[in-house]
Order: structure tokens, then C-alpha cells, then sequence
């Protein structure tokens, strides 16, 4: 780690050492939240123990703390404490933490802000960093701007790490006027390793820090926050003699179209492709929010071109579901669409739209331009391909290995050599998959003659190593190699007969196609150096692609080893002939992923063990329930269970279809008693199915299992859950034994077979080269965990090693068909048994709906309630048009008996078109007594009926819709109603363009302009278009 006084002038740094910098020198205490692997902190703290002093002329003290539940309460209590030195209550407070942590300070913050004009002034440093095990890594920005509104604080961003330092200064001094929160990109940006060319130094910071703090200090009480904001930036900008503001246009002089980003890497590559498409003649344009808190509407109105006819908000939800949400809306659209839906200053009002992103979604050039693309496309916009000219004429390279490698490290060795060269900004950032084969490490190097912003994976490199083999198989590293690239495959004892067995056929194929030069690194040639093999790819990569570079001294402090790994080069290193019978390969393998997923800031930590379960007698059981406290022992219903669970009964169950007729369609109804199960109009109940005893107790005798031994295992959904269960049980209710095995259990069961045949059989169907296999058994044969293991009998796991790796049980979640209000002590649902017959002749039935149609009266189960799309419109008098098919119109129940309760209340209620379809009326017109009944009551409007089946020609739901177009247009067009479809996703685009229909007739009947599919994507953003489908 670099002393304080060596950060200064050109140097190679990281965003985070520079944030740290700035906030170990102007902070009384730093309170740090940074989790162990973050590094968020761990500069501060060296610079403290060695006791650096902060221009205040002491040691800054730095706090490590928890990220939980009132995180902020230590930092709280020592800002108001009555002993605080009010001699400091002028010297900043500091925080550092991932945005991950920001959910468990919110109520300090708070707190801080309601006594803002007691305290001292207070910045966060906020690297956007969550985590999901899903996705992995992704940079949160929407929760730190979300905060930031609800609770009035400062927020601040940097875009890139040339200005990181400038930006965490400027948050510092801004803390003097309101709390303040500094965001960064916490995942690529805050860690690519880089050249600064006029970092600050320590005297500089003090300077710069001092002088601002007097004018702060002297701004005029009368100003309001934003303009105290706005004179403060000023300020800066005047002593640094740099142009920040608010908000920064970039691209053509007169943009019709305009994108408004906020964030680190959105900004960079906005702000280029923007201007890269305004030098190409295209008439767009990108505003980069560079002060979102306060919103100083007049500074972003300033910026924004007169000409704009669209503004387009790359705005971030939570995830990719919010991404697909009608009614969310990312916060930055909101302040945008009101600055402009109140100003004057512009003729015409353009249209404003929300493109939302998912945490978890990076964007490179080609991600940006296409959006614009799609903006500015009158039709539809398939994805393009964009470069950066800059980025494009640096040299590229990537390094792939596994991080448990010898010469894992030669990539970071290459780039520290490469820095040496005095003319040149060399850029390194690696990144870390600990689920690809164990954990991948995946390194790139640009290296440029002027600076560059590139915060996205090298696409086109001009050298690839690949340190092993097998990544070859799994990952698509020859696409990332550019035509006429380069390309080092590390083959330990290579024969050149073995060339073609050992590069895979896709991989083949590739290099041949785009003239790739193929080099091969066999270590083994050399056993001298074989423990020296980090070294040996350090010389070897050096001599392929900068072969210009002759000092290495650098790459080791042992001279002998460095010559003889250079004089190894000759034998180790050799260029391989590519045949061309390689295009002609006939590529049989299922599409490789393109790269790996960040989902680690290190290596994988292989030595940490996994909890394992035990297989116990009823003693142990007994021991865990007599001393519960001494065993840990908690009573919980369903502890494996993140969502919160219900137990209720089952109040009626019969069957809605006929007897003979070859779909089972039942009702079923829940007595909720005392359960204090809740839940709204629209929602789901997920049930938690048991697998089917007899099955169960088949397999428990065909295994060799007892069925009462008891089986303590940590749960799979919360693994510091232990809960104690017999065979029978854990295998009924916790394991999904009977279940689809998906491949990484074929893979898993490899390891525990003794037969050589059926060993290398499990693994193929484990592997991509064993996809089609694998499509025949779980799609055509539907196998089950249980068929599998009867397949392979030589695999034969123990049950603690069977609960590993077979999956747990899942819960099934089916609309529910009931409104609380009208029956507010049951639940009910409509479910159609799925089964059907493999091709083994044998009848497979769903598990959960088989499960459930068994149920007598009186029997119980455990439930839960999820949330869903599907809610009523906000006003009673909006009509409702609903197409439900099959037991898709089980919320259409609950919507027509609560819009029928509230006419019985005597208010007034909207219309209600009703379309159902099934196959034919007399076997499938689900609760078809009802609908009449509501029609004979005037609740149902209109009650559009298709029975595909009945007649000649077949009809389907959007016949009868459009029979009644005008009824449509009427309902959900001049009354403003909502759309609901629920049901397969088949009728999707047949609906939708009968619903265009209506929007074009109303049109042309008021004479008005629309263009019908922009308006669907405006009633979807007014939650007016609903679907709900599978």
C-alpha cells in the first residue's frame, strides 16, 4: 500500500486508494462499513496505524463496523455525544461504505439530517457495490438516489476515476451546507488499476480544502440550498480551474433526442458514443447528472438543447423484473419528467421516456448505442455493434486462467512491466468468477498512448492467454480475440497429433475464420521451470505480443530464473500451423457463454469448509428438545423457508370439470382460522408442496435408507438454519427427490460412481458436449432425481451427500380466485392437474397440483403469499377488460366479486368486459354459473365467451374481442379503463393487435394522430396494459 505522500502527480492508482486519500486527510474519524473482501477501508487503515496525519495535524481514527440492522447508531452517538470535543464539531465525519449497506443506515441518516444544524459536517463515500447470487456483482446507484430524495441529502457522482479525487473533495466541502453522499462505481471503476496524471497531493488537498472552506463559510444566509450548491461549485471550479456543473451536455449542437444518464460508467460511455454519433451526423445528444441532490431544475433546463423532441432516462431499478414492471419508475425519470412537464422554456414539450436497467446490467459502447438506436428508430431496432476509435487503437490484451493457477499472478506482472514504459497509461482490472470450474480469473490490459475511459470488458483483444484448457469449453475467449489476433494456449505435454483433440471444434473453427495466430505454451517442456511457470507465461506473453520489450528485469528479483525462463522460450513456446480443414468443423456444442460474471472481489477461499449433515438416532433428537438452550433448539414452522408461511386448512376441494373429462380442474378453498395469513386482490399463494408418500417410501426401500433415522442438515435456503427431520420426512417435505434433476446434479453424481461406463456417462450429460442427451432425458423421458439414481445404481451417494446435491424443495405459486374483503376467512384457488405420459408409457403427474387435488377437508399445509402485477385501477369508475384463458381467470374472480361488493355498498363501479376461453363450454366453462350471475346483475358488462373446440372453425379469445372492438374502444379507451390478460403467452401479440385496433379506430373517429404500439408501451407505464402470463 502506497504512503500518503506518494499519491501525487502522474502515478498508477485505483479510484478507491484516491477516495481514501481525500477521506483519511480531511476527517476527524472515518466509521467503515467495507466488507472483508470490499477493500473499501483497507488503505485508511495502514495510513492510521502508521499514524499519517490529516491536515488538521492529527491521526485520523478509523471505526471498522458491521453492516446490520442500525449500522449507524456507533457513528450517531459519538457526533452527538455530550463529550464530543466542540472544538472538532468543524472537522468532517466520514463514512465508507458499499451501497449494499446504505438499506441498514438509512434510519441514522435520517436521524443526521433531522439534526443537520447540530452536527458536524457529515460525507459518505459510497462505492456502488451490491450483491445478488443470482447475478453476482453490479453497481447500486438506485438505492443511494433513493435515499438521497427521502431523506433531503447531498449526492454527488464521479464518473470516472480521473476526477474521483476532485469529486470526493467537493462532497466534503458540500457536507458543510447538508449531509452529503459521494458515489462511485464500486466494481469496475473503483478497482481498475491506472494512470493519474494530476492526482493531488497531501499539500495540495490541504490548500484547496482551506480556501474553499472560508467561502463556503461565507456564502449568503439568504441563499437556499441548491444555490448554496451551485456558488460552492463555482467556487471549486474557480480554484481548480475546471468546468464541473450539475449537470454536463455532450453531442449535437441541435439533438432531437437526448439521454440523461447518471453513474460512473454510464456517464463515460454516454458521453463518447453520444458524441461519436454527433460527428457522424446523428442528432443526439447525452446529459450526464453530475449533482442529483439537490435537483436544481434550472441548471439541468439551462443544459438541456432547445431543439429536443425526446428525452430518453437511463434510469436503474432493483432488478430485471422492475426492469419488465409497468408501475416502477426509476427516480431519476420522476425528476426529470417534472423539470420538464413545468418549465416554459421550451416551445414544444418532448416526449420523456424511462429505460430502465437492472442493478446487475453492464452497459458497454455497443449497449449505449443501441439504445439510441432504438430511440431514434421509427420501427423496430435490433441491437448494433459499436466501438470507441480510442479504445480501439490501444493495445488489448486478456489473460484467462484459474485462480488456483501457478501463474495466476503473471498477468498483474505484465501490467506492472508495462507500466514502466514512461509514455504509455496502462489499464488493469481483473475479475473474479468463483463458479466457472472452481474459480476464473479474467485480467485485462489496455495499453494507450493518451488517457482513456473504457470501464467495460476488452470485446477485441490483440493477445489472449489462456492459462487452461478447459476454459476453452465453457467460455467463448476466441470471439474476444480480434481478426488477425493472437492467441496462447498453455498445453502442458503437448503432442502435435493431439492439437485437435485438445482445442474444442467451436473453438477451431473460430480461430481459423478470423486468421487468428495460434501459439502453444508447454511448461512441461522445461521442468526446471515448472515451479517457476508464472514466470515462464510472463516471457512467453511478452515475446508474442511485445516482442519490442527486451529489459524484464522487473518480473523477478531472481535473475537466474528470469534467464532461464527466457531461454526456455525457444522450446516452450512454439507458433502452430492452423489447418484449414479447422473451417470446415462442423461445431455440434450448445452456444458458449461470451465471459464470466463478476461475482467476487477475490479468488475462490477453497479451504473454508461446508457445514455437512449427520444421520442421528432419535437420542440426539431427544437431547436438542430436553436442553434447548444448551442444543441451540428453536421451534419454527418451515425454518428453511426465507418467505414468511402460514399453516391453514382446506375447506372445500372439488372438481370443476367432469369426471370423465381428460383435464382435472378443481376449485379449492382454505380455511386461514387464526393463521393471520393477509393477502390482496391480484396475488399469489405459493404452496409448499409434499412429495408423494408412496413414491417416497418406495424410493426410501429401493435405496437402503431407514426411514426414521434422523438427518440434521443446514437448510439450503438459510444455511445457519439446522433442523432436525427423520429420512421420511426430510425426503416428503424438504427434498426435491422426485423432482427434474437439472445438469450440475448429473455432474455431482459423477463423483460417486464406481463404474468406469457409467462414471463417463454421468459426466457427458453433465458437459455441453452431452446437451442433446440430456434435452431427450428431463424434456422427452422427464426423468426424476429418483429415475436417475436407478439409472446409474454404481453411484450410490450416501443420504448426507444425496441432501447436497439434490435440490430443495421448491414452492408453487397459482393465482389466488378470492378477494378478502368479500370472504376474508378463506383463500381460494382454481388449478388444472398437469400430467401427461412419457415415453416410457407411464403417467407423470405436476407435483404440486397433484399434490393439492388430493387434499381431503380438514387437511392442512403451509402457505405463502407472493406479490403480483395484477391490481385494481386506483379509481372504483374504471372499467375493467379482462381476458382470461383457462384457470388464468382466477383473478378475474377476485376482481368481479370485490368490484360486486362495492356495488352492493352502493357506490359506483366502471364497466366490466369479461373474455374467457377453454376448449369447450360444457366440460371447461369455469364457474360459467357465476358469470351469468354477475351479468344478470348488471356487475359484468359484457361477457365474451370463446370455446376454441365447439364448432368447425376454431375461435379464440381475441375472435370474440374483436366481434366487440367497439365496446373496447368505448371501455378501455374513452373511459380510460385497464387491460388484464392472464394465461399462456401464445394470445399475447393476437390480443395486443386487437387492442391496436381499437386505439387506431379511436383515433381516426376523434381525428388524432397515434401510432397504436407507442401507445400500448404508454398504457403498460400507466399500469393499463397488464399481463400476467407463463
Amino acid at each position: 500500500m502506497p504512503s500518503l505522500s506518494s499519491i501525487s502527480g502522474p502515478t498508477y492508482v485505483t479510484s478507491q486508494l484516491l477516495v481514501q486519500q481525500t477521506a483519511y486527510k480531511l476527517s476527524d474519524k472515518i466509521f467503515s462499513y467495507s466488507p472483508e473482501t470490499f477493500d473499501l477501508d483497507i488503505a485508511v487503515k495502514e495510513w492510521a496505524e502508521a499514524n499519517e496525519k490529516n491536515v488538521h495535524g492529527e491521526t485520523t481514527a478509523v471505526v471498522p463496523l458491521q453492516t446490520r440492522a442500525g449500522a449507524g447508531a456507533f457513528a450517531l452517538g459519538y457526533i452527538f455525544s455530550k463529550d464530543f470535543d466542540l472544538a472538532k464539531r468543524h472537522v468532517p465525519q466520514t463514512l465508507l461504505a458499499p451501497s449494499l449497506s446504505l438499506r441498514h443506515l438509512r434510519s441514522s441518516l435520517d436521524q443526521l439530517a433531522l439534526l443537520y444544524g447540530v452536527s458536524s459536517p457529515f460525507v459518505a463515500h459510497v462505492a456502488a457495490a451490491d450483491y445478488s447470487a443470482e447475478n453476482g456483482l453490479g453497481a447500486d446507484y438506485a438505492t443511494a438516489l433513493q435515499i438521497a430524495e427521502d431523506l433531503g441529502l447531498a449526492l454527488v457522482s464521479s464518473s470516472s476515476a480521473y476526477e474521483v479525487q476532485h469529486m470526493s473533495l467537493l462532497a466534503t466541502l458540500l457536507a458543510s451546507v447538508l449531509p452529503t453522499l459521494h458515489i462511485y462505481d464500486g466494481i469496475r471503476t473503483a478497482r481498475e488499476s491506472l494512470r493519474v496524471v494530476d492526482a493531488l497531493g497531501e499539500a495540495h488537498i490541504a490548500d484547496i480544502y482551506a480556501k474553499i472552506s472560508k467561502e463556503a463559510a461565507a456564502l449568503n444566509k439568504r441563499l437556499d440550498t441548491a444555490g448554496k450548491v451551485v456558488e460552492l461549485l463555482k467556487a471549486f471550479n474557480s480554484e481548480l480551474g475546471t468546468s464541473y456543473a450539475p449537470f454536463e451536455y455532450h453531442g449535437h449542437e441541435a439533438p432531437e433526442t437526448v439521454l440523461v444518464v447518471f453513474g460512473s460508467a454510464e456517464a463515460q460511455l454516454a458521453k463518447q458514443v453520444a458524441s461519436a454519433l454527433a460527428a457522424e451526423g446523428k442528432k443526439v445528444g447525452t446529459i450526464v447528472v453530475r449533482v442529483y441532490r439537490p435537483f436544481v431544475e434550472e441548471a439541468f433546463l439551462e443544459v438541456l438543447p432547445a431543439s429536443v423532441r425526446q428525452i430518453a432516462v437511463l434510469g436503474q431499478v432493483a432488478d430485471a423484473a422492475s426492469v419488465e414492471d409497468a408501475n416502477v419508475q426509476s427516480a431519476l425519470y420522476s425528476d426529470v419528467l417534472t423539470a420538464v412537464s413545468f418549465t416554459e422554456k421550451l416551445s414544444q414539450a418532448p416526449e420523456v421516456v424511462d429505460v430502465r436497467y437492472a442493478v446487475t446490467d453492464a452497459h458497454t459502447p455497443s449497449s449505449i448505442a443501441s439504445i439510441f438506436n432504438k430511440l431514434t428508430s421509427k420501427g423496430e431496432a435490433a441491437p448494433v455493434a459499436f466501438s470507441l476509435t480510442a479504445v480501439e487503437e490501444a493495445q488489448q490484451y486478456v489473460f484467462w486462467d484459474l485462480d488456483n493457477s501457478s501463474a495466476v499472478a503473471s498477468a498483474s506482472a505484465v501490467g506492472k512491466l508495462l507500466e514502466t514504459e514512461q509514455s504509455s497509461n496502462v489499464y488493469v482490472y481483473q475479475t473474479y468468477d468463483n463458479l466457472v470450474q472452481g474459480g476464473v480469473v479474467r485480467t485485462d490490459i489496455r495499453v494507450s498512448q493518451k488517457s482513456i475511459e473504457a470501464p467495460y470488458p476488452v470485446e477485441s483483444a490483440d493477445v489472449v492467454y489462456v492459462g487452461e484448457e478447459k476454459l476453452l469449453k465453457e467460455i467463448a475467449i476466441v470471439k474476444g480475440v480480434k481478426a488477425g489476433g493472437k492467441l496462447i494456449v498453455r498445453l502442458p505435454n503437448f503432442k502435435e497429433d493431439e492439437l485437435e483433440k485438445r482445442i474444442p471444434a467451436a473453438a477451431q473453427k473460430e480461430i481459423q475464420e478470423k486468421g487468428i495466430e495460434l501459439y502453444v505454451l508447454d511448461s512441461s517442456s522445461s521442468p526446471a521451470l515448472e515451479k517457476e511457470a508464472g514466470l515462464l507465461v510472463d516471457v512467453a506473453f511478452l515475446r508474442v505480443a511485445r516482442a519490442d520489450i527486451t529489459k524484464l528485469d522487473s518480473l523477478s528479483a531472481d535473475q537466474t530464473a528470469l534467464t532461464e525462463a527466457v531461454n526456455a522460450l525457444e522450446q516452450s513456446v512454439r507458433k502452430v500451423e492452423v489447418p484449414a480443414k479447422w473451417a470446415e468443423v462442423e461445431n455440434t456444442v450448445a452456444p458458449l457463454v461470451d465471459s464470466v460474471k463478476p461475482n467476487s472481489f477475490v479468488a475462490f477461499q477453497k479451504e473454508e469448509e461446508e457445514e455437512t449433515s449427520s444421520l442421528e438416532n432419535w437420542q440426539s433428537a431427544a437431547k436438542g428438545f430436553a436442553f434447548k438452550e444448551a442444543y441451540g433448539t428453536q421451534n419454527q414452522l418451515r425454518p428453511d423457508l426465507t418467505v414468511k408461511t402460514y399453516t391453514i386448512k382446506v375447506k372445500e376441494n372439488r372438481r370443476l370439470t367432469p369426471t370423465d373429462y381428460d383435464r382435472n380442474i378443481f376449485h379449492i378453498e382454505f380455511d386461514l382460522g387464526d393463521s393471520g395469513l393477509t393477502y390482496n386482490i391480484g396475488e399469489a399463494l405459493g404452496i409448499h408442496a409434499d412429495n408423494d408418500p408412496e413414491q417416497v417410501l418406495q424410493f426410501i426401500q429401493a435405496y437402503g435408507l431407514n426411514a426414521d433415522d434422523l438427518v440434521q442438515v443446514p437448510s439450503r435456503e438459510d444455511p445457519t438454519v439446522l433442523e432436525t427431520r427423520t429420512v421420511y420426512q426430510s425426503l416428503v417435505q424438504n427434498v426435491d427427490i422426485l423432482g427434474k434433476p437439472p445438469k450440475r446434479f448429473f455432474e455431482a453424481l459423477a463423483q460417486f460412481a464406481t463404474d468406469e461406463e457409467e462414471k463417463k456417462k454421468l459426466e457427458r450429460l453433465g458437459s455441453k458436449e452431452g446437451a442433446d442427451e440430456f434435452k431427450r432425458l428431463t424434456e422427452e423421458d422427464t426423468v426424476t432425481y429418483v429415475d436417475v439414481l436407478d439409472m446409474f445404481k454404481s453411484a450410490h451417494p450416501d443420504f448426507n451427500d444425496l441432501v447436497r446435491i439434490v435440490d430443495p424443495s421448491k414452492r408453487r405459486e397459482y393465482s389466488i380466485a378470492s378477494a378478502q374483503a368479500v370472504t376474508p376467512n378463506s383463500v381460494t384457488l382454481m388449478i388444472v392437474v398437469v400430467n401427461w405420459v412419457d415415453t416410457k408409457g407411464r403417467t407423470r403427474y405436476g407435483h404440486a397440483t397433484r399434490y393439492l387435488s388430493g387434499l381431503a377437508p380438514g387437511s392442512t399445509i403451509t402457505a405463502s403469499v407472493k406479490p403480483s402485477v395484477m391490481k385494481l385501477p386506483v379509481k372504483d369508475t374504471a372499467p375493467l377488460i379482462m381476458a382470461g384463458l383457462g384457470t388464468g381467470l382466477a383473478p378475474f374472480r377476485a376482481f368481479v366479486q370485490y368490484r360486486a361488493m362495492q356495488k352492493a355498498q352502493g357506490k359506483e363501479i366502471g364497466s366490466i368486459l369479461l373474455y374467457l376461453g377453454s376448449r369447450h363450454q360444457r366440460e371447461e366453462y369455469l364457474y360459467g354459473e357465476e358469470w351469468e350471475a354477475y351479468v344478470d346483475a348488471g356487475i359484468i358488462t359484457l361477457l365474451g365467451a370463446a370455446f376454441s373446440r365447439d364448432q368447425p372453425e376454431k375461435i379464440y379469445i381475441q375472435d370474440r374481442m374483436r366481434q366487440t372492438v367497439n365496446d373496447i374502444v368505448k371501455a378501455y379507451i374513452k373511459e380510460e379503463g385497464s387491460f388484464y390478460l392472464c394465461g399462456p403467452t401464445w394470445p399475447v401479440p393476437d390480443v395486443t393487435a386487437v387492442l391496436e385496433e381499437a386505439i387506431a379506430a379511436e383515433a381516426q373517429e376523434s381525428g388524432r394522430k397515434v401510432d397504436p404500439r407507442k401507445e400500448i408501451e404508454r398504457l403498460k407505464e400507466d399500469a393499463r396494459y397488464v399481463l400476467e402470463v407463463y
